[in-house]
């Protein structure tokens, strides 16, 4: 039923790829590969990063460039991490937006509360150890480091799942669990990352644009056709809508949302998620890795269809673009994230979800055991992709952000650490 090698090979391994070779350029020739991050697309005064944080973030050469003429730059890493991983969290948003709105989908009911109230303890835990040791360490680091009490917090859905069924089996009821909670997960860390993480100056106003681009081409592409099929079976006004105009008013929509997102100051790289749920959607989904999803006629599942192969190279340049830290770069950061991970994380899964479970009486799914907790914790820890993204918006180019960037990078580690859980826990393995 899921096609999870595909997917890990697809976008994982891509992304993979992608942060090795940046690895490897950054730690040979850090000079040309920052030079190559930040190289200029376009000087113009509508897109991009305000012009002196550019000069900044470039460094020594910028001035090769000559006189601007305008007020932004377009650099490459802005229009990776800023315009193309919009669709990235597009596809991560449509998940979540199944999960939640559907009837059946896997995060509504009683069924799902375990693993939500474990998700908190999996943000609790991890801030709590991040700033806990940070204010040990004295002053000069908390002022340092603070900002990234996020960085710690976030769960890469594809690798966790894959090492879930390695320690678990395929058909053990943790594995089910731990893809909820990474859903919640990511749910959770869109919202971080609008509210905590602007980009500027706040404009709220700038907002209504985005608000505005939703509701219209909900009203007049989905709501309207729908609306005029009342009592028609073969829904003529929906049908000719789907084919006259396809995808074309959705990304419209989504262009300027986007627009309104980078300059209300929010993260642009969100700009797409008021769109999504406009889109029609079957009344149904089959959850994430689920192959026969890809038998859907709705629009929205048309749209990620069209989407997977972009997303796939837009991944393998986002490892390029943010993986690239010199191992000298290791310091404070890199285990203040690290320790986040790999000890908050299980700690605050396992407490919390054993309170979930015990004394509010919500239980865990049948087959599963408290012991199973911190292992699905440990699971839960690696970072990686999220991680990777929120250590870029949390700290400015420079030491403490590299250091940062390597802790989520070490977090891979976290997959060992669960299999020798798994011994310690004695955990049965359970095949489909």
């Amino acid at each position: 039923m899921y096609r999870v090698w595909n997917f890990i090979v697809n976008y994982s391994l891509l992304l993979v790829f992608g942060a090795a070779i940046a690895l490897a350029w950054a730690n040979l020739d850090p000079h040309s590969y920052h030079a190559m991050v930040e190289h200029p697309l376009l000087f113009n005064d509508w897109v991009g990063v305000d012009y002196s944080y550019w000069t900044k973030a470039y460094g020594d050469g910028h001035q090769e460039f000559g006189p601007p003429g305008a007020d932004r730059v377009l650099s490459v890493h802005y229009l990776v991490n800023d315009v193309l991983m919009a669709f990235f969290f597009a596809i991560a948003a449509k998940e979540v937006w199944e999960a939640v709105i559907l009837k059946n989908g896997s995060l509504r009911g009683r069924k799902a509360l375990t693993p939500l109230v474990a998700t908190a303890g999996g943000m609790v835990g991890p801030v709590s150890v991040y700033l806990g040791l940070a204010a040990f360490l004295g002053s000069d680091v908390y002022d340092a480091v603070a900002r990234g009490w996020a960085i710690p917090t976030a769960t890469d859905i594809a690798f966790s799942y894959l090492v879930g069924r390695v320690v678990f089996g395929a058909g053990h009821p943790a594995v089910r669990f731990l893809l909820l909670l990474a859903i919640a997960d990511d749910a959770a860390g869109l919202i971080i990352l609008a509210v905590f993480y602007p980009q500027g100056e706040l404009a709220p106003e700038w907002l209504l644009l985005s608000l505005f681009s939703a509701i219209a081409v909900f009203a007049l592409f989905n709501w309207l056709p729908r609306r005029l099929d009342r009592g028609k079976e073969n829904r003529p006004n929906s049908t000719w809508v789907r084919h006259k105009f396809g995808f074309w008013p959705y990304l419209i929509a989504g262009a300027a949302s986007w627009y309104g997102f980078q300059e209300a100051g929010l993260h642009p790289a969100l700009g797409l998620l008021p769109v999504v749920p406009t889109i029609p959607h079957a009344d149904r989904a089959f959850g994430i890795f689920a192959e026969v999803e890809q038998y859907l006629t709705d629009l929205l599942n048309h749209i990620e269809h069209l989407l997977k192969h972009p997303v796939e190279v837009v991944l393998f340049f986002f490892g390029l673009m943010n993986a690239g830290v010199e191992f000298s770069a290791i310091a404070a950061p890199t285990w203040l994230v690290l320790a986040g991970l790999v000890i908050g994380k299980p700690f605050g899964i396992w407490l919390f979800g054993w309170f979930a479970a015990r004394p509010l009486g919500l239980g865990i799914p049948a087959g599963m055991r408290i012991v199973d907790l911190p292992v699905i914790g440990c699971i839960a820890a690696i970072g990686f992709t999220v991680s990777l993204f929120i250590a870029s918006v949390a700290f400015p180019g420079g030491p403490v952000q590299d250091a940062a960037k390597m802790g989520a990078l070490l977090s891979f580690g976290s997959a060992v650490i669960s299999i020798v859980a798994g011994r310690m826990a004695k955990i049965q393995k359970q095949k489909i």
